[in-house]
């Protein structure tokens, strides 16, 4: 899916903020993981991450979007969010 730079910026906007780090460059989504913020789409980077929704069969409205790092958004199935990668400080790790 191809979003606006506004979307994106939006759903960013909908990550957690973690202080002391800067809103406007880290956030964590909603299984703890980190995320920052110019690594939008980067599937090689521990805390890149895309849009996910929240209904996989409902719309594209951002009441059904969240940002989600990578990983977590690659390994939901059937709908349901899994959480495989957590923080752990300023890390992402694998949850045991």
């Amino acid at each position: 899916m191809s979003w606006t730079d506004d979307v994106i910026q939006k759903v960013w906007e909908k990550g957690k903020e973690a202080s002391p780090n800067d809103p406007k460059d880290w956030r964590k989504d909603e299984c703890t993981a980190w995320m920052k913020r110019n690594e939008y789409g980067n599937r090689n980077s521990k805390y890149g991450w895309e849009i996910d929704h929240i209904n996989p069969k409902g719309s594209d409205e951002l009441s059904n979007l969240r940002p989600l790092q990578w990983e977590n958004n690659n390994d939901k199935s059937d709908g349901r969010l899994k959480c495989n990668i957590v923080s752990n400080g300023n890390q992402n790790v694998v949850k045991n």
